[in-house]
């Protein structure tokens, strides 16, 4: 029997009754409900405390956004399946003062605008830690304002990352360690 505050509550007899089953000449709306019994029922009471929620869908729209250190600094780190490259932005290399190379292969990069399209021609390597997970990827120097560094899907595919959708969570092994990178709090 279900008493206040979600609690569960047995029916039983006064404590002049021998046994505790009912007997069968009494109903069960003869029986008061005095005191609870005694003992630990942490499971049922867990289970019966437990209000399903609905599906939690925060992580729904959003992309997989975190930060990271690069030398230290805190800088955003943005990692995206829908980008062909991985890249970085001009600010933070000229903030951190990353040492650029010549880009091996020049090329056009178009974003979202029909008309500009960006020459991409210098590269960096960035070492970067997310906790204990370090690493270090060369991305394209481009002028993006949206993020530090973006690590599209030459990173996902070098790392064989699995993306978690549900909870926006990228998952890889990287030198004989499992590592989930969790994405900030929306």
């Amino acid at each position: 029997m279900l008493g206040k505050g979600g609690q569960v509550v047995s029916e039983h007899s006064d404590n002049s009754s021998k046994s505790n089953s009912p007997s069968p000449s009494k109903t069960l709306s003869e029986y008061e409900c005095k005191i609870p019994c005694e003992g630990d029922l942490l499971m049922i009471r867990r289970m019966l405390g437990t209000i399903p929620k609905p599906l939690d869908d925060t992580q729904r729209e959003n992309i997989f956004h975190t930060r990271c250190l690069i030398t230290n600094k805190l800088c955003s780190l943005i990692i995206y399946g829908g980008s062909c490259t991985n890249v970085a932005s001009t600010r933070v290399v000229e903030k951190l003062a990353l040492p650029p190379i010549s880009h091996a292969k020049l090329y056009k990069l178009q974003w979202l605008s029909v008309e500009d399209e960006i020459m991409v021609n210098k590269q960096v390597l960035i070492k970067f830690s997310i906790g204990k997970y370090k690493d270090e990827v060369l991305c394209d120097v481009v002028s993006i304002e949206a993020t530090h560094v973006l690590l599209g899907r030459p990173w996902q595919y070098d790392r064989h990352v699995l993306h978690d959708g549900l909870a926006n969570t990228m998952s890889f092994s990287f030198q004989g360690h499992k590592v989930t990178l969790k994405p900030l709090s929306p």
